[in-house]
């Protein structure tokens, strides 16, 4: 696959992006967790197809064709949202293929650690970017494009700087459990969390009952030996909460 120079994204009139004043979100007198309302147009239409998902998979391959013949899997299946991710050697022509001809999907890119990831993340199209730490030098490319960037942290400080931008990761979300998730939300009402790290298919739906906005499930669900058969025993997980 060529490689393309890395260049700042254009701002998307459909994701809310813009070029003059006003085009960050505005954090500065944000006190509210749950408050949409200094969040652009694209990020809270992001946030929507989030929490309509509930469940937001990891695509993490060896290369881009073994992601995308697994994203088609999971898109048969029923499951239309999810991250690949800027490990996966090919990712760029990846996001910009899904993000121009699978219009019924929302697609993300995960472990995005620099501002040149995010740049080309969102100039090939990608609705939202994830990261598994805090990179703030990250912030700005994404609130110039009016995207969503869900930034990782852990602890309570690191989730309310994060959870302020739309949406927090949760990362690793086993070393804290359940409990360590019920604890955030008492000190973070109204915080959006994504619980990822250790969730499966079997727990995916006890996270979510314990106060996740979404989850992410990667290897037991994509690295499954029937698919379609998995994601039928989640939704039925899902179904019984």
């Amino acid at each position: 696959m060529s490689a393309r120079a890395e260049k700042a994204p254009a701002p998307d009139p459909d994701l809310g992006g813009t070029t003059g004043p006003g085009s960050t979100t505005e954090l500065g007198t944000t006190t509210d967790l749950g408050s949409t309302a200094h969040l652009t147009p694209g990020v809270r239409s992001t946030l929507t197809r989030l929490e309509a998902a509930r469940i937001v998979p990891t695509v993490r391959a060896a290369d881009a064709d073994a992601a995308d013949e697994l994203a088609r899997t999971l898109l048969a299946a029923g499951i239309s949202t999810f991250e690949f991710t800027a490990t996966t050697p090919g990712w760029e022509e990846l996001v910009e293929t899904w993000s121009h001809r699978e219009p019924t999907a929302t697609v993300g890119l995960g472990t995005v650690t620099s501002p040149g990831t995010a740049e080309r993340a969102l100039a090939a199209g990608a609705a939202f970017l994830v990261s598994p730490f805090q990179v703030p030098e990250v912030r700005p490319v994404a609130d110039r494009a009016g995207r969503l960037f869900v930034e990782g942290g852990l602890t309570p400080t690191e989730l309310r700087a994060s959870a302020l931008r739309g949406v927090a990761k949760l990362f690793p979300a086993h070393v804290g459990g359940l409990a360590y998730l019920r604890s955030l939300r008492s000190v973070l009402p109204g915080a959006r969390i994504m619980a990822t790290g250790g969730v499966t298919l079997e727990s995916a739906a006890e996270w979510l009952a314990a106060g996740a906005f979404t989850v992410s499930v990667g290897s037991d669900l994509t690295g499954a030996d029937d698919i379609p058969a998995a994601v039928e025993r989640l939704r039925e997980q899902l179904a019984r909460r």
